[in-house]
C-alpha cells in the first residue's frame, strides 16, 4: 500500500471530518524542499477523497511573521526594515503589494502548474480580521503554564516578562523589539528597544502575533487542523512538535493532529535547502526545467521519512528517464522492473491534472537535450523529427504540446544547470582546425561510406564502426577515439559531443557530407 494511502486509513479511523494543513513563511523564494510538505499534504487529501471522505486542504502563508534579517539576496537598505512583518515590508521588485507577495505570488503560481489547490490562508489577514482574537486572550490567560510547557519541553529558560504574544510597536512597526511592562486585559503596556513607550489593546487586530510556538497550535485549534506535515526540525526532541502538541491540548484543549514528519531534501553538493542562504533551487526554478509531473513523482515515489539528494546536473535527466519508464510500466508498455514498488499509485498521484487515458507520446529527455543545441525553436525540432520519422506526420495535438513543453524544459535545463559536457552547437562553417593527413584520409573513407547508406542512426553507427576498423587495421593506433574526435572537431570544433550515430542522424545527410568534403581539402 502507498504511504498516502496508509496515512488516509490512519485518519479515516478517526471518523470524522478532516482538515489537512500546510504553510510556511514566505520570506524567501520558495524551494523545492518547502514543496515536499504541501505535495506530501495533498497525497495524503487525495487518497481521502478517492475513498469518499469529508476532508479540506488548506496552505496557511505566514505573511505576519517579521523579516528575520537582510538575506543574501536582499539589498543593504532592507536593514531597516528587519523585525517588521513581511506583509508590510516593500516588494524587491516593486510590481507586487508586498514583500511576502513577491514570493508568495510566484509559489502559487506553482501550485497551479503542478496540480495543487488548496484554499489560502494569510496570517495578516487573520491577525488584523481579529481571527486569533480569542485565541491570544487565551494564551495571555494561561501565559504560566505555557512558560512551564515550553521551559520543561525545550529545556530553555524564558525572560520573567516574558508573554506569549509578540508586540507591534506604535512607533518603529517592528514586531521583535517590544518588551512587555505590565499586562492586564485587554491592554498591555510595553516599552520598544527603540525608545517608544505604548500600549496594546488585544482587542484590535494586528497589534502584534502570537510566538511561533504558540502560535501553531493556536491555529489548529482556530481552523479544526487534523494532520499536518513537518519537517524533522521542527519534530526535534523539545521542538516546536513537542511544545506545540501539549499547548493545544492543555491550554486549547484540542486534540494534537496527526504531525507526519518529512525528512529534507539535499541539493546534492549543497546540502540541505536554506533560501535564506542561497543554498536552493526554488519550486519555480524546478518547473521551469522538467514537466510538473516529473516533481511530483520525485515526492510521491518517496516514503515521507526518507531523505531526497536531488541533482539539478545529469541527474535530472536520470529522474526523468525514471518517470517515462514508470509511465510505460503505467500503461503496459514495459515490464515493471525491481524495486518499483506501489506503481499504479505512485504515477496517478503523480499527475497535475488527472490521469491521461493513453500514454503520452515520448521522446528520450536526453535525447530532447541534443535536438534543442541542433534545432533552436520547436519548429525546426519538429521537422527534424518528422524527417527522421521519430513522430508520426498525424502527431494529435495533444502529444505535440506534450513535447513541445518537455523541449521548452530540456531547454531552460541545458541553459541553467546542464554540465558543459553537454552543451555543443553546431558550427554553421567549417572550424579552423588543423587536421592531420591521417585524419583526412579517415574522413573520405567515412564521408564515401557515409554517401551510401541509407541515414538512419543504426546505419550510421555501423558504418562509423567499420570504417574506424579499417584505419585500425592499417596501423592505426586509438583508432577509435581518433575517430570520433575527428568527428566532433568537423562539426561542433570539440572533442566529444553526443553519441555519433544518433547526433548526426539528425543533421541533414547532405549537410554532413559537405561538411566532410570541406574538412578533407
Amino acid at each position: 500500500m502507498h504511504w498516502a494511502d496508509v496515512l488516509a486509513e490512519q485518519l479515516i479511523k478517526e471518523k470524522k471530518k478532516h482538515v489537512l494543513a500546510t504553510g510556511i513563511t514566505p520570506s524567501g523564494p520558495i524551494h523545492i524542499g518547502n514543496m515536499r510538505e504541501i505535495l506530501t499534504t495533498d497525497a495524503v487529501y487525495r487518497s481521502l477523497m478517492k475513498k469518499g471522505e469529508d476532508a479540506d486542504f488548506i496552505y496557511i502563508a505566514d505573511d505576519f511573521d517579521p523579516l528575520r534579517k537582510v538575506y543574501p539576496y536582499l539589498p543593504k537598505t532592507y536593514e531597516k526594515h528587519v523585525g517588521k512583518p513581511i506583509s508590510e515590508i516593500p516588494c524587491p521588485c516593486e510590481e507586487h503589494k508586498s514583500y511576502a507577495d513577491h514570493y508568495l505570488t510566484s509559489f502559487l503560481n506553482s501550485l497551479e502548474e503542478i496540480g495543487v489547490d488548496p484554499k489560502l490562508h494569510r496570517a495578516s489577514k487573520m491577525y488584523k480580521n481579529g481571527e486569533y482574537n480569542e485565541v491570544i486572550q487565551i494564551a495571555l490567560e494561561n501565559t504560566d503554564k505555557i512558560r512551564r510547557i515550553i521551559e520543561k519541553i525545550s529545556k530553555r529558560k524564558l525572560p520573567k516578562e516574558w508573554l506569549p504574544f509578540n508586540i507591534r510597536c506604535g512607533k518603529c512597526e517592528r514586531i521583535t523589539t517590544a518588551k512587555p511592562i505590565l499586562y492586564e486585559y485587554p491592554i498591555i503596556e510595553y516599552k520598544c528597544d527603540c525608545g517608544y513607550e505604548g500600549e496594546a489593546d488585544i482587542r484590535k487586530g494586528g497589534v502584534g502575533k502570537l510566538p511561533w510556538r504558540v502560535d501553531w497550535p493556536a491555529r489548529w485549534k482556530m481552523l479544526g487542523v487534523t494532520f499536518e506535515p513537518c519537517g524533522k526540525d521542527l519534530a526535534t526532541v523539545g521542538g516546536a512538535r513537542d511544545t506545540g502538541a501539549k499547548i493545544v491540548e492543555e491550554v486549547y484543549d484540542y486534540p494534537h493532529p496527526v504531525l507526519l514528519v518529512y525528512e529534507f531534501i539535499m541539493l546534492r553538493g549543497k546540502g540541505a535547502m536554506h533560501s535564506s542562504k542561497g543554498t536552493a533551487l526554488s519550486a519555480e526554478e524546478m518547473l521551469k526545467m522538467t514537466p510538473p509531473e516529473v516533481l511530483r513523482f520525485l515526492i510521491m515515489k518517496n516514503q515521507p521519512g526518507k531523505h531526497i539528494v536531488f541533482d539539478s546536473g545529469l541527474g535530472l535527466l536520470s529522474l526523468v528517464d525514471e518517470y517515462d519508464k514508470e509511465e510505460r510500466v503505467y500503461f503496459g508498455k514495459e515490464e515493471a522492473a525491481k524495486g518499483m514498488k506501489d506503481l499504479k499509485k505512485t504515477y496517478e498521484l503523480s499527475q497535475p491534472y488527472g490521469i491521461p487515458k493513453a500514454i503520452p507520446y515520448q521522446l528520450p529527455y536526453r535525447h530532447l537535450v541534443t535536438l534543442i543545441q541542433i534545432g533552436q525553436i520547436w519548429n525546426d525540432v519538429k521537422k527534424i523529427l518528422l524527417r527522421t520519422g521519430q513522430i508520426p506526420k498525424n502527431l494529435g495535438k495533444e502529444d505535440e504540446k506534450h513535447l513541445k513543453q518537455r523541449a521548452e524544459h530540456a531547454r531552460y535545463w541545458l541553459d541553467n544547470f546542464a554540465p558543459d559536457s553537454e552543451k555543443f552547437e553546431v558550427k554553421k562553417k567549417m572550424p579552423k582546425i588543423n587536421l592531420t593527413e591521417e585524419q583526412k584520409r579517415f574522413l573520405f573513407s567515412l564521408g564515401h561510406a557515409l554517401s551510401q547508406i541509407r541515414w538512419d542512426a543504426e546505419n550510421i553507427h555501423r558504418t562509423i564502426y567499420t570504417v574506424i576498423g579499417e584505419w585500425q587495421q592499417e596501423g592505426k593506433k586509438n583508432a577509435k577515439n581518433e575517430g570520433f574526435k575527428t568527428i566532433y572537431q568537423i562539426i561542433l570544433e570539440k572533442e566529444k559531443g553526443p553519441r555519433a550515430g544518433y547526433f548526426l542522424s539528425n543533421l541533414d545527410k547532405q549537410f554532413v557530407l559537405e561538411r566532410i568534403a570541406e574538412a578533407v581539402k
